[in-house]
């Protein structure tokens, strides 16, 4: 008699009906929810963050060009005493002073300008400084050897190499990008999947050892149902905690929204009118036109369809494997020893994706560690974005 369903279903009810499970199923969303809201507030309170910097300039031909931004405003100094300008500067509490020596050619520019700071600065902060000055000193090269600089930046071009297969099909840089961001996040949601779900499967298997459960289920039903039946329950109560969460996200969205008065008809059109006309003065717009185009090129029933077979195989071999540790150890202190065997080829998987596969997803590389049954799943989802031969 088959009695697969019967530990399916016993195995699914037995988990979700576990009191951590639906606590964590429950308290996630709004865990994930909180962080995000601290970590979008931090952000934004740093970014917010005006640096008044102190501009002490000798040579006099900066202060058309240091012009004050959102986050950093430039107070030039009368005063032409630099120890005591320094001096002021603290007393002040100024972020730093920017000091622009008075020098007999442009060339010593390279190295004759300070930027004092009482802590370590911005690495943002001095690197725009750094492109304000360079800009600067190299326009003023050019005209100092009579080269026309609104001439030079007419005839700059930006060339778009096409790229097309020897069978006339067309792609392009944007595509590539698809697909890498693709095959990462297939590659990264397998790794957590099997490294959460395999080790509930295997507590699973070590709890009804220690309750000595196991002895009576096997008396009467074979062990590769009993384990299958364990795979395949534990997973679909995975799958059942997931879409919860994805719900509950969305309800916590639509919930914060209306409790900050958030209406989607009037903030999102206005600011939706500026973003493009931004877009399109920048010349951005016709790229992500582009992106769009490519998006919706790609063949996503193959995508979708290998995704699914290799994501369901790889969990399904993963599981297994845990299963087997559960079943070979008699308590869950014993399992760390079995772990690195596990892991070190989904890790490896996960390297050689990261590296290797962006790289050259055809290379030799690429193609042995995708035949390698524990590094394939993660290694096939990266690579099957790029055109893999069925």
């Amino acid at each position: 008699m088959n009695h697969l369903p019967i530990i399916i279903k016993r195995e699914y009810l037995n988990r979700i009906r576990n009191r951590s499970f639906v606590l964590m199923t429950f308290l996630t969303p709004f865990i994930a929810a909180i962080l995000i809201v601290v970590v979008s507030y931090l952000s934004k309170l740093n970014n917010d963050k005006q640096r008044e910097i102190a501009v002490l300039d000798k040579s006099g031909i900066f202060k058309e060009d240091l012009k004050s931004t959102e986050n950093i405003i430039f107070t030039f100094q009368e005063n032409n005493n630099l120890e005591k300008t320094k001096k002021e500067t603290l007393d002040q509490g100024l972020y730093g002073l920017l000091y622009i020596p008075k020098v007999s050619s442009l060339n010593q520019f390279e190295h004759q300008i300070r930027f004092y700071t009482k802590e370590s600065p911005s690495i943002l902060v001095v690197n725009q400084i750094n492109s304000l000055v360079s800009k600067k000193i190299t326009n003023l090269r050019m005209l100092k050897n009579n080269v026309d600089v609104a001439k030079i930046n007419a005839l700059k071009t930006n060339v778009s190499v096409q790229i097309e297969s020897f069978k006339g099909e067309q792609t392009s840089e944007f595509a590539s990008i698809i697909k890498l961001i693709f095959g990462g996040i297939a590659g990264y949601l397998l790794f957590m999947f099997i490294v959460v779900y395999g080790n509930m499967i295997m507590r699973s298997v070590i709890e009804e050892k220690t309750n000595r459960i196991i002895e009576i289920i096997v008396s009467s039903v074979k062990p590769i149902q009993l384990m299958l039946g364990k795979i395949i329950g534990t997973s679909l109560a995975g799958i059942t905690q997931f879409v919860i969460w994805v719900f509950m996200g969305g309800a916590i969205v639509l919930l914060v929204s209306a409790m900050l008065g958030i209406e989607a008809t009037e903030t999102q059109l206005p600011q939706t009118d500026v973003a493009a006309q931004q877009l399109l003065e920048s010349g951005m717009l016709p790229k992500i036109k582009q992106l769009l185009h490519e998006f919706m090129q790609l063949p996503w029933a193959n995508l979708i369809i290998a995704f699914l077979w290799f994501f369901v195989g790889g969990y399904l071999l993963y599981s297994s494997i845990y299963a087997a540790i559960g079943a070979a150890v008699d308590n869950e202190t014993d399992t760390q020893q079995f772990m690195i065997p596990v892991l070190v080829p989904l890790i490896l998987a996960v390297y050689i994706g990261a590296f290797t596969v962006i790289e050259n997803p055809h290379g030799s590389v690429s193609t042995v560690f995708s035949m390698i049954p524990l590094t394939s799943p993660v290694v096939m989802l990266m690579r099957i974005p790029f055109g893999v031969p069925l």
